[in-house]
């Protein structure tokens, strides 16, 4: 097994959103039970430090795969659509939409130290979380089915991670607002 090789070949596993993250732990675990730098602690320098950046290697490669946002960026990178490139900022206008109607609600919220509002508008990140995860595992996982058309599927599926991205970013800012009002009622 080659050290630079991609996350989900480092684990046996395919190249594909839907991930089982049972197969997804037990490879890890087996594959640190190998190159963990304890096992190597008599072993030269040299080897030390192969097993050094074998350790690093999965636990980068776990780190990302584990969690469905990450995969999905990694993913869309590996396909050759980089969705975190910052001069990329195409959003579809129904989503700008709801971006500002977002903004209002947590305005509203702030200046009414509204927790209920300030709730509901994270249970519809949520809610948003959840959709935009289906669609990019149909646009990743199955751009190969009929229309076969995989770039243009991998192009429509980093469109959805950033909108993703944007929504990991405004949750951040409803949290420090639930936060906020949680500290100056204690």
């Amino acid at each position: 097994m080659d050290i630079q090789a991609n996350h989900f070949a480092l684990f046996g596993l395919p190249e594909r959103y839907a991930l089982d993250s049972a197969a997804l732990d037990r490879a890890y675990r087996e594959l640190q039970s190998r190159v963990h730098p304890d096992r190597f602690a008599a072993s030269g320098a040299a080897e030390q430090r192969v097993a050094l950046q074998w350790a690093t290697q999965a636990n980068e490669a776990y780190r990302v795969l584990r969690d469905p946002l990450n995969r999905a960026i990694y993913l869309c990178d590996l396909k050759g659509h980089d969705p975190a490139r910052e001069n990329n900022t195409n959003m579809p206008q129904e989503f700008l939409v709801e971006q500002l109607e977002w903004r209002e609600s947590l305005d509203d919220a702030r200046a009414s130290d509204d927790r209920d509002a300030l709730a509901a508008l994270d249970r519809e990140l949520a809610s948003t979380r959840e959709r935009l995860s289906a669609e990019i595992e149909v646009a990743l996982d199955r751009s190969d089915d009929a229309d076969g058309d995989a770039d243009a599927a991998a192009a429509h599926a980093s469109e959805l991670v950033r909108q993703w991205m944007f929504v990991e970013r405004f949750g951040e800012d409803v949290a420090t607002a639930s936060d906020r009002l949680r500290s100056t009622v204690n």
